[in-house]
């Protein structure tokens, strides 16, 4: 009976399976061949539902597996009429799912052998370069706002997270661009008074409350703008950007301390030097690898001191 089900079903019977397993017993480069097939096919099926999630043939697929379970359930429990139609039905679906998905498809196609084909399989661009680009659309904004003369406060965050201040805004989540940020602090925007917290190379959230400094050597002179980025500096690893609505100038807050009045090459390199180079760059392996060789050299001499000591020991006995 059960042999019946299965050719019924699938096309195979039990007996095939067993002797299929058999023989993957006896062939273990087969088992393993198995097992990357099988891991490709399941890893491309997710990331073309992940794909047709986000489009209007989500509903399309879930009806057609539907259709296959069903045609599955009716093979098994011999519906011969039903099982005929629905079997006819998916012979030509392929013809139909062509035409239903052709812009998908054809999207598709025109992604091979260009950059989308990699973030298709999960490949973007390294940490790294995706940062230093984001620091130049970072520099863009700023400039731009400090033209207008135009208040705005960017939070960059290093290795200590800002969750906190992050759960005081509105969440964005949203790609960095030049563009986006400008409208932010547009004074006719609603997210314009507060701070922009960029997190993991996106804009996580705006309007967000940040803690006053109350550091007395800070000039009167500068507003609650430049307290609240020397706060978050001092409370944090983070490094912040501000514009001045006053004076259009723009400064940098680290460490708790203000860099009044930055021009665009030198925000640029100061940025790239303490968020890209310093966690990217090749210093600190540099210096690793001279540790190393230090404490290398260290053993060594021990070694050849001890030895040293042992061989006077043996000539005094």
């Amino acid at each position: 009976m059960k042999n019946t089900l299965f050719r019924g079903a699938l096309g195979f019977t039990g007996q095939d399976i067993a002797n299929y397993l058999n023989m993957l017993k006896d062939n273990p480069i087969k088992m393993v061949m198995l097992i990357i097939d099988i891991a490709i096919v399941l890893f491309l099926a997710i990331k073309l539902l992940q794909i047709v999630k986000e489009t209007r043939a989500w509903q399309l697929i879930k009806g057609i597996a539907f259709l296959v379970i069903f045609t599955l359930i009716s093979s098994v429990l011999e519906l011969h009429i039903l099982n005929y139609i629905l079997t006819s039905f998916m012979t030509y679906g392929v013809i139909l799912l062509i035409i239903i998905f052709q812009p998908e498809l054809r999207r598709a196609l025109e992604q091979l052998g260009t950059s989308k084909l990699t973030r298709f399989f999960g490949i973007d661009k390294d940490i790294a370069t995706k940062t230093k680009e984001n620091i130049y659309k970072i520099v863009i904004a700023a400039t731009e706002l400090a033209k207008s003369k135009t208040g705005a406060l960017i939070v960059i965050e290093r290795d200590i997270k800002l969750k906190d201040i992050v759960d005081t805004g509105i969440a964005i989540d949203g790609e960095i661009s030049p563009q986006l940020l400008v409208n932010i602090f547009n004074p006719k925007t609603p997210l314009h008074d507060g701070a922009v917290i960029i997190s993991e190379n996106k804009v996580k959230a705006a309007a967000c409350l940040l803690p006053l400094s109350d550091d007395k050597n800070i000039s009167k002179g500068l507003g609650t703008r430049h307290r609240s980025a020397a706060g978050i500096s001092q409370e944090s690893d983070a490094i912040v950007v501000i514009v001045s609505e006053e004076t259009g100038k723009v400064s940098i807050a680290k460490d708790g301390t203000l860099i009044i009045d930055v021009k665009e090459d030198a925000l640029r390199q100061i940025l790239i030097k303490n968020i890209v180079t310093k966690r990217f760059g090749n210093e600190e392996i540099k210096k690793r690898k001279a540790r190393l060789k230090e404490k290398m050299k260290d053993l060594k001499k021990n070694k050849k001191s001890e030895e040293n000591k042992e061989d006077t020991k043996s000539e005094t006995k």
